[in-house]
């Protein structure tokens, strides 16, 4: 899933490619998930879009908008497998995966696309395969963007809201709630923009055990969370999610082998890596760094091919197949929150 740092790449490249350009023609499919339960249509989207000028571009963790001439804006949030491409520009690089295939136009599983007048037209598109992402349009004054649902209801970016994201306000987060840490850094009502790989790189440099619950760490620990927070925050988006420029001693760089025959499931220093699930989501865990230091919110064990699981969870391991699959989808639904509008087709040139 898109991440704080992948989603200021895509915005460095609508300022980069779209800002300053009119668009020229806009074709959105009616898709009932992606605008339907974000209270629109497509039709709707590509009547708002056609002959605006594209002034501009934001972000809040996970969500980012482009800034019109006049209202509505687009309002777009990437869900699990959405994405912005920008035609002959490298929007996409995850995980250091780069392609030298001819690019495909229009992208695979495409929502919208639009091109902007001139004789240098640039062509976008939104697609999203599973279609949790979200397009969305709010007919407010630009600046008045942050304020309006679903934005509004959000945490702090790390990043771009350092005034607001203190010490002190982490502590009261974290001292108000009886949860494990890990599930409280993905909860988007109190801080934007951290997914799973964040938030276990996070509590990987601040030591903390991602099961130990929130309210039950040091004044000392949750200075560290904090400047773990803004540390790992800014280098990825530093880096405009580019994983080949991230520090060689992140965690990221050595987690990926989980369930890899012959992989070596340790650090380069030796020390071992484990997984274990919290909140519903596979953490990635370094014992011998990451201590419980207080309660936590359940015992786990270890499995023979190195992994950890809840001891529940082991107990249910045939079912849980298909209904982990259930609550990933049911959560990016709750992170949304839409409403639902009737469906309708039409195209706009």
């Amino acid at each position: 899933m898109p991440e704080i740092a992948e989603v200021a790449r895509v915005v460095h490249h609508i300022w980069k490619s779209l800002v300053g350009k009119t668009i020229k023609a806009v074709n959105a499919q009616d898709d009932s998930n992606v605008f339907g339960k974000a209270g629109t249509t497509g039709a709707e989207f590509e009547k708002a879009m056609v002959g605006k000028k594209i002034v501009g571009a934001g972000q809040q963790g996970k969500y980012f908008w482009i800034v019109m001439d006049s209202p509505p804006h687009p309002v777009m949030h990437f869900g699990m497998t959405g994405w912005l491409y920008i035609r002959g520009q490298p929007t996409m690089h995850y995980r250091g995966k780069e392609t030298d295939e001819e690019e495909s136009w229009p992208p695979k599983f495409w929502k919208f696309t639009l091109e902007t007048e001139g004789k240098q037209k640039v062509e976008a598109a939104f697609a999203d395969a599973r279609r949790f992402g979200r397009v969305r349009l709010l007919d407010c004054a630009a600046e008045a963007i942050r304020n309006t649902t679903p934005l509004k209801e959000n945490g702090p970016d790390p990043v771009i809201d350092k005034d607001i994201f203190t010490e002190e306000y982490l502590e009261n987060k974290m001292r108000s709630k009886h949860v494990p840490v890990k599930a409280l850094l993905l909860d988007q009502a109190n801080i934007s923009g951290i997914g799973n790989y964040v938030g276990d790189e996070i509590l990987y440099h601040a030591k903390l055990h991602p099961e130990q619950y929130s309210d039950t760490f040091s004044a000392v620990q949750l200075k560290q969370l904090h400047t773990s927070i803004i540390y790992v925050c800014q280098t990825a988006v530093d880096a405009l999610g580019d994983s080949t420029k991230f520090p060689e001693e992140w965690l990221f760089n050595h987690r990926w082998g989980k369930g890899k025959k012959d992989s070596p499931g340790t650090l380069p220093n030796g020390a071992k890596i484990t997984f274990l699930t919290v909140g519903g989501r596979t953490s990635c865990v370094v014992p011998s760094v990451q201590k419980k230091t207080g309660a936590v919110a359940g015992e786990v064990k270890q499995e023979s091919n190195g992994a950890r699981v809840d001891e529940a969870d082991e107990a249910k391991s045939k079912k849980k197949s298909s209904g982990r699959g259930k609550r990933k989808a049911k959560e990016e639904e709750e992170e949304t929150k839409e409403v639902v509008k009737p469906k309708s087709r039409r195209t706009r040139k």
